[in-house]
Formats: structure tokens, C-alpha cells, sequence
């Protein structure tokens, strides 16, 4: 499983790309856990202007979009590529994305 950290400013986004492999059944889902409220991840519908369609069967790119909501938070993103209809197999791949939200001017705020 590959981890990666990021700090994010509230309101500025990460533009994250995993490899998708619809062809073979799988989906990539995810799940936020710590300061939930801290972010919001979204995908992006359709394929980017001028994309040219994938040749049947190949990997696509999967582009998912981390939002800092607020600052102070710390997140942890956790992508599952797994085929929904057996829930009960492990996932194919894992990405851990630890997210950061801070005011980069005076940072994450406290005592």
C-alpha cells in the first residue's frame, strides 16, 4: 500500500490519479477516518476536453479531487480498489492519503 502526505490550505485541492481497472471488475472506493469534517473528496464526471476514448480492456486513470474544508484537521483518505459484487475479497490495490489542513500562515492553530 503506497502512503503519501499532503498539507492542504482550506479550500485549495489536490488532484489525485489512481490506475482503474473497470475492465476487470474493479472500482476504486474510499473511505475518510480522523477529522472527517476536514475534507471532502469528489471525482470529476467524464473524461477530461480532449481525452480520447480507452481501448477496450486497457487501465484508465482515475482522477479524484481532496478539498481542505477547514483548518486545524487531520485526515486520513483510504482508497480501496475492490469489485463490489464480492465484498468479502480483499482489495486489489491500497492507497493511504494523510491530509493536513492548515492556515499555512500561522499554522494548524492550538496553544
Amino acid at each position: 500500500m503506497e502512503v503519501r502526505s499532503i498539507v492542504l490550505a482550506p479550500g485549495e485541492t489536490y488532484e489525485l490519479r489512481l490506475t482503474g481497472r473497470g475492465a476487470r471488475g474493479y472500482v476504486w472506493s474510499w473511505q475518510v477516518g480522523g477529522d472527517a469534517d476536514t475534507v471532502s473528496v469528489t471525482e470529476p464526471v467524464g473524461p477530461g476536453p480532449g481525452a480520447a476514448p480507452p481501448l477496450p480492456g486497457a487501465a484508465v486513470e482515475r482522477v479524484y479531487l481532496v478539498r481542505g474544508l477547514g483548518a486545524g484537521g487531520r485526515a486520513r483518505v483510504r482508497f480501496a480498489q475492490v469489485r463490489p459484487p464480492y465484498p468479502q475479497e480483499a482489495p486489489y490495490d491500497e492507497f493511504l492519503l494523510e491530509v493536513e489542513v492548515s492556515d499555512r500562515r500561522g499554522g494548524t492553530g492550538g496553544a
